[in-house]
């Protein structure tokens, strides 16, 4: 169904600590079984290891929306069928898809790697993505080579 209008951006609230939206959205897709507060612990708690390995300068939250942008990816290619073949075309994406695939990314990233608790694995990710590396920056390098590699069908892209 495309073009519905929901509810959801007017409804959601920003978390209770720092009032933002995208960490409020961010500890939703996290979370587990309806478990909201075990999301906001992991979170926070990942926050509280973030000031403590940068002593405070940047701040966490700064650390979190520098990773989140730095993890957006600008294309992707989406597979279009074209007179019986089916083509990898690069297109650019939309802002909310950006936000849901850094999201989507950097968790994967998280729950990827075992051994240690997830707010080390969450503070440790974000530190990286916010350098420009780690898993989630590899998979938003690897999206981009993927559509550079796939240029000669952006033709297709209508």
């Amino acid at each position: 169904m495309a073009g519905r209008i929901t509810a959801a951006d007017d409804q959601l609230r920003g978390d209770p600590k720092y009032n933002s939206k995208v960490l409020s959205r961010f500890i939703n897709c996290l979370m587990y079984d309806g478990k909201k507060s075990v999301a906001q612990r992991v979170v926070y708690n990942a926050f509280d290891e973030i000031e403590k390995r940068t002593k405070g300068e940047p701040s966490a939250i700064d650390v979190f929306n520098k990773a989140i942008d730095n993890v957006k990816p600008n294309v992707e290619v989406r597979s279009k069928r074209v007179g019986g073949a089916n083509y990898q075309v690069p297109m650019s994406v939309k802002p909310k898809r950006k936000q849901s695939l850094a999201f989507r990314w950097i968790l994967e990233a998280v729950r990827a790697e075992s051994g240690k608790p997830i707010h080390l694995r969450l503070a440790r990710e974000l530190t990286d993505a916010a350098n420009g590396e780690g898993k989630a920056m590899n998979k938003r390098d690897q999206t981009h080579r993927m559509a550079e590699a796939n240029k000669a069908f952006a033709h297709f892209a209508w």
